[in-house]
């Protein structure tokens, strides 16, 4: 689990997070590799030396090799852009994020447009430039594994801005709706310092803004294309793992008591949408109620920001009437999602490091998708994976 401070002092674009990220991972390579991953032809990862006010960093350039400056990019539905994340040969826990990200975008633009979100026809954030530059975000969140975020306030910019609806003023409508709740400045210089793409990233990452980092391991810098007085970089800085200003996100257990509806509502569809409004994790505990009714408590594990989601989900597909939350502590191990070669194909296991050493999982999906293919028995299957891997 690690920790990073971001610092806006210049915006925030996808291709500035995509720079320091990479930088702090030292894995440029991924980000080359990622066209062909995507399945996505048209698209090229250029990475470049460039000094911007002094200061030395990797400028990188997503180029939509079939577009003319976007001119002809037909725009894709969020149906469309989750396809091609679903499809993409990279980890679980990127393509949620990716998703996650496009999502925050995709409910703005619902909104700013007054269109239902199953009917936004994206344009600036759906051609292969923008896909790359989310989904790279999210590979390199979930290869540093990020848990946690601290930021300084954004700087937007000001003035206006050319879009696909027209002249629009900085920040662009959606993009303010992205940062609401986030604080930021215009500052002095003319010009759109903050893209909806750079604004969805910061969002996802849900960063805390009251304190400060004490200890910072390691920084590095992402650029933007244009150059204004100040550096157009964003500074991002690994924390210390015993940085006690980072020493976790904070958790809510939220939880409702169920005892007057069919229990079979509460099976696979709704377990998979309570995860989609954001539960961490949950679980139902079998519970005796006034009256002698047996019941069923639902337990969910939620970040402070998916309170609402996750809460609105159970009022609206249970028959409870109320939940309830608090905060939380908890601890946990450093994980890594990895793929291996088996004799069976690519497999995805979660090696954990446990104080007495590591260990590892092999995960549910690849297990279901290689017993699919095969008849192995799944229960089967995994034991033969496991004999077959060494870490």
């Amino acid at each position: 689990m690690r920790a990073i401070y971001i610092e806006a002092f210049s915006g925030l674009s996808g291709d500035m997070f995509l720079g320091a990220l990479a930088g702090l991972s030292g894995n440029f390579d991924l980000l080359k590799e990622l066209p062909a991953k995507l399945n996505l032809p048209d698209a090229k990862v250029e990475i470049y030396d460039v000094v911007k006010n002094g200061i030395a960093c990797k400028h990188v350039k997503v180029v939509d090799l079939k577009s003319n400056n976007g001119h002809d990019n037909p725009g894709r539905h969020l149906t469309d852009i989750f396809e091609i994340i679903e499809k993409a040969s990279i980890t679980s826990a990127a393509k949620k994020i990716a998703k996650e990200i496009f999502l925050i975008i995709g409910k703005a633009e619902s909104k700013i447009h007054n269109i239902p979100l199953e009917k936004i026809h994206f344009h600036e954030i759906s051609g292969v430039d923008s896909i790359v530059d989310i989904v790279g975000a999210a590979v390199l969140i979930d290869e540093l594994n990020i848990t946690e975020a601290l930021s300084t306030p954004v700087c937007t910019g000001k003035g206006f801005v050319k879009t696909a609806h027209g002249k629009l003023p900085v920040p662009a409508p959606a993009t303010l709706e992205i940062l609401s709740g986030i604080p930021f400045y215009k500052g002095d210089e003319e010009g759109e310092k903050v893209t909806p793409t750079g604004a969805a990233i910061l969002k996802y990452l849900n960063p805390r803004f009251d304190e400060k980092p004490l200890v910072i391991e390691k920084t590095a810098y992402g650029p933007g294309e244009k150059d204004f007085d100040v550096p157009n970089v964003l500074r991002i800085s690994l924390l210390k793992n015993d940085n006690k200003s980072a020493s976790g996100k904070k958790l809510f257990i939220l939880e409702t008591n169920i005892d007057d509806m069919n229990n079979e509502l509460l099976g696979a569809d709704f377990q998979e949408g309570l995860q989609g409004a954001g539960a961490v994790d949950f679980h139902f505990t079998n519970v005796m109620m006034k009256k002698g009714r047996p019941g069923i408590l639902i337990s969910c594990l939620v970040k402070e920001r998916d309170i609402d989601a996750v809460s609105n989900y159970l009022l609206d597909n249970t028959s409870t009437i109320g939940v309830r939350y608090y905060p939380v502590n908890r601890k946990t191990l450093d994980r890594e999602i990895k793929s291996v070669e088996t004799k069976y194909g690519t497999v995805e296991i979660k090696i954990v490091n446990a104080p007495s050493g590591k260990r590892f999982s092999v995960e549910y999906e690849s297990l279901m998708r290689i017993g699919k293919k095969t008849g192995i028995p799944a229960v089967l299957l995994e034991k033969e994976i496991i004999k077959e891997i060494k870490i």
